[in-house]
């Protein structure tokens, strides 16, 4: 969904206001209402390869997933965290972070 710019499907990941708070590389964002703004505006992503992913979990209802990331053509690192919650509803995304590795820079 994000390599995709599927909106429809990220909103409703996101989707657990007023939980939900996402940091991104230059826009702090609280709330479901934010995000999906943010996501209407936005020109949709660059592609990424990512690596180094892990999900850890602690019990059945709640998942951190870390990976690191690669846009073409850039030298700079990236890294993303999400937190996720199994509500009544499904999962959903309670916690977002997107930035770039001060290393190498």
């Amino acid at each position: 969904a994000l390599n995709a710019n599927d909106v429809v499907v990220l909103n409703e990941l996101f989707r657990a206001a007023p939980y939900t708070l996402r940091y991104g590389l230059a826009e702090e964002l609280y709330g479901h209402a934010q995000i999906a703004a943010f996501r209407a505006a936005r020109i949709p992503p660059v592609r990424r390869t990512i690596s180094n992913t892990m999900i850890t979990t602690f019990g059945r209802d709640f998942v951190t997933a870390s990976t690191e990331f690669r846009r073409p053509g850039q030298a700079r690192l990236g890294r993303q965290q999400q937190s996720w919650v199994r509500f009544a509803e499904g999962w959903r995304i309670v916690a977002a972070h997107v930035g770039f590795s001060a290393a190498g820079d």
